[in-house]
């Protein structure tokens, strides 16, 4: 049957895809005495780590086995971010190593995916420097993965193969998730926002709301294969529901989550201040399975660089959010992002974003110096500090981020918690890891039979931003 002739179903047309792989994969063990194996590095945020999830789920279906090293691999696959600047240098980076990788075996089989292939003039790059990669493909059509990989080894040929707009939502496609008890779940894609500084929008497209079945059904089959927590993923969850009909809000959505038997825990991120109404925060105080702890990006403490960055919310309202957060939740941690050095920020504008840290009191802060990023407006702003007056301005900010962070941690010393063991310390294999509702680490004593469990642990001392505890059986 010609690829063309395929049926229409979307799902099903890949999955005929994966079984045309499994044979090709069967007759590469028979030939070779071994099966082939996949390395996947993921670059990025935790939407890229669920894309991750997906096209492993696609290639282990395929009769691929994972490698534990790029150098045990027959495909390997770069899943890609370009939210800043180093993210790209570090692809590139890894491709020019990859050149002599292949030299020595040329069989290698080497896929670029994610929002850097989106970038306007990457492409051309690749096609120009890094002519040894076979496979090329972006955000919006991940699900394709065994279509394209299956062409490129039918043909032999570089595939490309980018769209410039979203298409459907394809579901029911394999998945091979990363721990056993916990898991990521799309509710949404793309972004609306336009942030100034942003090239999220661009490259993933417009918004665009999974159906709340499909959610409800992923999640129940998550529970019913041992998963404990569920992170809810979107650009901006808290605009869930635009294009759906009937209308269904963020809210109701996750009221509805919260309802399925034996779902310990569930988080979601990214949330956006604009959005953030009250009824959510009403839906997260009285639902217990609901975490205590909401990422709520602020980037800017200063009214005049929030309007440049047209994030439309002023500091006042964002503290109004917090006050809100605090007085329906007493527990709630609060994390955030900050930007410093955006174009046009001065010493004045970090001044507020250091008063901002100090009334919000965060648990903890990602902190970055502004990353140009071609084709957004900021892109063309002029820059009013040096290099040397950004970074003492960022080490400013960071501090004062780490005092209030410190500061937080103490609140629960003493107090019996729930913890989701997650892994063996990294440093003591005595001890085990895991984390509180409120997202912060602990190490404690433990054998790890209890990894993917939730136990009781008392948080005996506070060290930096983890804890140190012990298990109450």
């Amino acid at each position: 049957m010609d690829k063309y002739e395929i049926q229409n179903n979307e799902t099903e047309r890949q999955l005929i895809f994966i079984d045309k792989l499994s044979q090709y994969t069967k007759e590469y063990t028979e030939k070779h005495s071994r099966t082939p194996a996949y390395f996947i590095q993921t670059f990025g945020c935790q939407m890229n780590e669920r894309d991750s999830e997906k096209m492993a789920g696609i290639l282990d279906r395929s009769g691929f086995k994972a490698a534990a090293v790029e150098e045990e691999a027959d495909v390997i696959l770069y899943n890609t971010c370009t939210v800043r600047d180093n993210a790209d240098r570090k692809v590139f980076g890894r491709l020019g190593v990859l050149k002599g990788v292949k030299d020595n075996n040329p069989g290698l089989l080497i896929c670029l995916s994610g929002c850097m292939m989106q970038e306007a003039g990457v492409i051309e790059k690749i096609k120009k420097s890094y002519p040894h990669v076979d496979l090329i493909f972006g955000t919006h059509n991940i699900y394709k993965f065994a279509e394209l990989l299956y062409d490129r080894i039918s043909s032999g040929e570089m595939i490309i193969d980018i769209w410039d707009h979203e298409k459907e939502i394809v579901e029911d496609l394999p998945s091979k998730r990363k721990f056993s008890f916990k898991s990521g779940v799309n509710i949404m894609f793309g972004c609306n926002n336009f942030c100034s500084y942003c090239i999220v929008p661009y490259v993933r497209g417009r918004e665009r709301s999974r159906e709340p079945k499909d959610i409800i059904k992923e999640i129940e089959a998550l529970t019913r294969d041992g998963v404990k927590e569920v992170m809810l993923l979107g650009q901006n969850v808290n605009s869930y529901g635009k294009g759906l009909e009937p209308f269904v809000s963020f809210p109701e959505l996750l009221k509805d989550i919260a309802a399925i038997s034996d779902l310990k825990r569930i988080r979601f991120m990214s949330s956006h201040p604009k959005d953030l109404s009250d009824d959510l925060i009403d839906v997260m105080a009285s639902s217990d399975n609901v975490c205590d702890h909401l990422h709520l990006a602020l980037q800017s403490g200063s009214d005049r660089v929030l309007q440049m960055m047209n994030r439309h919310y002023t500091r006042d309202d964002y503290l109004r959010i917090i006050d809100k957060l605090k007085n329906k939740i007493p527990d709630i941690a609060i994390t955030t992002d900050i930007i410093v050095g955006f174009p046009g920020e001065t010493e004045k504008d970090i001044d507020d974003t250091v008063d901002i840290i100090k009334k919000a009191e965060f648990d903890g802060a990602f902190t970055f110096v502004y990353s140009k990023r071609t084709g957004t407006p900021a892109a063309s702003m002029p820059v009013s500090m040096t290099d040397e007056e950004i970074h003492a301005g960022f080490d400013r900010v960071l501090k004062t981020v780490q005092d209030t962070a410190k500061k937080q941690v103490q609140r629960f010393v003493g107090r019996t918690m729930p913890v989701l063991v997650e892994s063996r310390n990294e440093k003591d294999d005595t001890m085990l890891t895991g984390r509180i509702p409120q997202n912060t680490v602990v190490h404690f004593k433990g054998d790890p039979s209890l990894i993917g469990s939730i136990v009781n642990v008392r948080l005996d001392e506070a060290q930096g931003f983890y804890y140190l505890g012990t298990c109450i059986l």
